[in-house]
């Protein structure tokens, strides 16, 4: 994959209370052939997390730990990950494993090869995956549907963790939401800039929640308010740099 290496990825983390698995995320992003940075976000973990990653920290395995004083929330946590990145490209990784950081480099390509601003790694476009719970795909797929009403995009999977964004356009876009909202929110605010995107399968491992799922109905019901909100009701300020950074 010639030409990867040289372009620098943040790689941001959100972490809340997942001192069973951070470590082990942090090492396998660390082993991707990458010229990337790990940046962790602490988002207040009652837990371990947060001395995991200071002491991941200070073994030089993570280049930047945030660690917010109260919880705010999956979007707050990301949000101080962008604002901290150094990279030219952004994306989002899961601390909990239900995500391969070896899809990374290949959801990096249509990036280096200037077809795509954005690229969202699918969960269901045949990649491999456990077989988990019947109402979550149904819950994801009209979530989706509304999503692609409303921004006019095709998307297989708009819920999905791997959102990869050129650096430039990603500090530049109007991001409020503090939780979950932030997967509406940011495919709204690409698709109102104008960006490329590009679809790829990637591999899931979806936990269950003994295994410490978070999301849960609740989350899909605001969710549907997000995509109401950020698509209907645009921020008045438009995004300032060009979809390509260009």
């Amino acid at each position: 994959m010639t030409g990867i290496p040289a372009l620098r990825v943040s790689v941001i983390i959100p972490v809340y209370n997942e001192e069973a698995t951070v470590e082990e995320l942090i090492r396998r992003v660390s082993g991707v052939p990458l010229n990337s940075e790990i940046i962790a976000v602490n988002d207040a973990s009652s837990d371990r997390s947060g001395e995991i990653l200071d002491r991941l920290q200070a073994a030089g395995l993570v280049h930047v730990v945030r660690h917010h004083p109260v919880n705010r929330g999956k979007g707050a946590a990301l949000r101080t990950g962008i604002a901290a990145a150094g990279g030219e490209v952004i994306v989002v990784q899961d601390a909990d494993l239900e995500y391969d950081p070896g899809d990374l480099p290949r959801l990096l390509r249509p990036i280096i090869d200037g077809k795509a601003d954005a690229v969202y790694g699918s969960r269901f476009l045949g990649g491999e995956h456990r077989v988990l719970y019947f109402w979550h795909s149904i819950g994801n797929g009209l979530l989706t549907l509304l999503s692609n009403m409303l921004t006019d995009l095709n998307l297989t999977d708009m819920e999905t963790c791997y959102k990869m964004v050129r650096a430039p356009l990603m500090k530049s876009l109007v991001l409020t939401s503090e939780r979950f909202g932030f997967e509406p929110e940011v495919t709204a605010r690409l698709a109102q800039a104008g960006a490329r995107i590009w679809e790829m399968p990637i591999s899931y491992a979806g936990r269950t929640y003994a295994e410490g799922k978070k999301i849960g109905w609740r989350d899909g019901v605001a969710a549907i308010l997000h995509i109401l909100r950020h698509n209907l009701f645009p921020p008045r300020q438009a995004a300032s740099t060009s979809p390509g950074g260009r």
